[in-house]
């Protein structure tokens, strides 16, 4: 079935738009109920949107609606979140396939490599704004706008046409799913995601929002942040951080997003090993920069997927094994693959911390 027509200005084909809630909530009256997923380690944007449609769901079709987890949520803020939100979610383990449920993809897409469940989910809709190409074909409802800057903007969008109620809790979700998107320097925000953002703000829970950005930070945090630095080069516009043992995967972009505000530095990127593989995070200041489709350009003959927007993206590559001489060997390979594909020359780094600094810290 073709893709739904894109959208990124929050006043082009208004009837368009209308009729995707309308579409999506009429081909829902045949079920029973509705499972909800994402991709896995799900960030606020994912658990917004998920809680959004729960809503509108629920609202307008009467019928019961499962949020699931895949895989653990890690990071500080997140857990944060589900915490001071109190968000029910289902383990996506415990999920029964053959239920009939409607299963809905959302903030992700279908055969990525960001999501752990197999292939029995039978998939009613997918609602994502990534550039990652998954396998839709078939699949009845399709809303993916590229355009958008965070999926939760475009359930908003939802509840706002379907004139429908948001409650505090459903508001803040997705007012702080929105917000995380958009973070850093420039923005990707369309009109859709600014109105969005005025609609929601006075809806919301102001303490809690508060309260999850500023979460406590694990100690592990800083001791990965301290590998970090100290593995950090710089090539040219690059700033490149190793990390060997990385407790949890989500690490690896909170320390990237620190490095990409180095002075002169355009493009961060981090990686560490992580469960047999090396997960990787991207970060640049560069407007229509496609970090996702880099990041994928550098991988793919590597065996790895990746997948993100124009100014973030992540994704992982295989490992052989875990012995250091495979993991250097990767590390080898994939700086000359950035560095190709980013035009740079290859020479070699220089370190962001030196050697000297960092024997005279531990004195």
């Amino acid at each position: 079935m073709p893709r739904e027509a894109s959208e990124s200005s929050g006043q082009a084909k208004t009837a368009t738009v209308s009729r995707r809630s309308d579409r999506f909530l009429a081909g829902l009256e045949d079920f029973h109920g509705v499972t909800l997923v994402s991709h896995v380690h799900p960030d606020p944007d994912s658990l917004g949107s998920m809680v959004g449609l729960a809503h509108l769901i629920e609202t307008c079709v009467g019928i019961p609606v499962q949020i699931t987890q895949d895989g653990p949520i890690c990071r500080a803020e997140n857990k944060a979140m589900v915490q001071t939100l109190d968000l029910n979610l289902t383990p996506i383990e415990d999920i029964d396939w053959t239920d009939g449920n409607a299963v809905v993809m959302v903030d992700s897409q279908p055969k990525t490599g960001r999501h752990s469940f197999n292939g029995e989910a039978n998939i009613y809709a997918v609602i994502d704004h990534h550039q990652t190409p998954g396998d839709v074909d078939g699949i009845p409802f399709l809303d993916i706008r590229r355009g958008v800057g965070a999926t939760c903007s475009l359930v908003t969008r939802y509840l706002n046409e379907q004139e429908i109620s948001i409650p505090e809790h459903v508001a803040t979700c997705l007012f702080h799913g929105i917000e995380t998107e958009l973070s850093g320097y420039p923005r990707e925000a369309s009109a859709v995601d600014d109105s969005s953002l005025q609609l929601l703000y006075p809806l919301i829970d102001r303490d809690a929002i508060a309260k999850i950005k500023n979460a406590p930070l694990p100690e592990m945090f800083y001791e990965t942040l301290l590998q970090g630095l100290q593995s950090s080069f710089i090539y040219d516009k690059l700033l490149l951080s190793w990390i060997n043992e990385l407790p949890n995967p989500e690490l690896c972009s909170q320390c990237v997003e620190f490095l990409i505000r180095h002075e002169g530095i355009q493009w961060a990127m981090c990686a560490g090993v992580h469960d047999n593989r090396m997960v990787l995070s991207v970060r640049t200041n560069q407007t229509r920069a496609q970090a996702g489709e880099i990041l994928r350009q550098v991988v793919q003959k590597m065996g790895g997927r990746a997948g993100g927007h124009d100014r973030r993206a992540g994704g992982f590559i295989p490992l052989p094994s875990t012995s250091s001489n495979a993991i250097e060997q990767v590390q080898s390979e994939f700086r000359r693959r950035v560095l190709k594909v980013l035009k740079m020359e290859e020479t070699r780094g220089r370190r962001l911390v030196s050697r000297g600094e960092m024997l005279r810290n531990m004195q």
